[in-house]
């Protein structure tokens, strides 16, 4: 395994995946579809290729 290529192909993943989570989040928030003070997320990082791998990351966020 090239560890550079891979690093920068997850690099790139990650990437992909923050920027569209925040523009989603950001999204549903300004179209007052968020209840409440706070929103509250929760991500799941799951393979096809390894059905034993999931990675969850929870957090909370104030909205006022």
């Amino acid at each position: 395994m090239d560890e550079d290529r891979f690093n920068m192909a997850l690099r790139k993943f990650l990437k992909e995946v923050g920027v569209t989570s925040q523009r989603e989040v950001e999204r549903v928030v300004r179209e007052g579809r968020a209840k409440g003070r706070t929103l509250q997320l929760k991500m799941t990082l799951t393979s096809k290729d390894v059905p034993a791998f999931e990675h969850v990351v929870e957090h909370t966020i104030d909205l006022d």
